[in-house]
């Protein structure tokens, strides 16, 4: 996975994706940065990535196949 971190007008913005896959890029989870604990992503966040790589996973499979790893 990778995340990329941009700062815009004092606002950081985040989008977190996948390039593991060969024949699809998933955009897991986009946000705006709102972390009162400094650079640290909030649990909630780090969760829904986790949730959505796994249907990104389910997803690619049944689009393409299992992937190669």
């Amino acid at each position: 996975m990778l995340e990329i971190v941009e700062s815009h007008d004092g606002s950081a913005y985040r989008a977190v994706y996948t390039v593991r896959f060969e024949k699809a890029v998933y955009v897991l989870h986009a946000f705006q940065k709102k972390s009162p604990s400094g650079i640290r992503t909030a649990k909630r966040d780090v969760d829904l990535v986790a949730e959505r790589l796994k249907t990104a996973q389910r997803d690619h499979e049944e689009h393409y196949g299992k992937s190669k790893r």
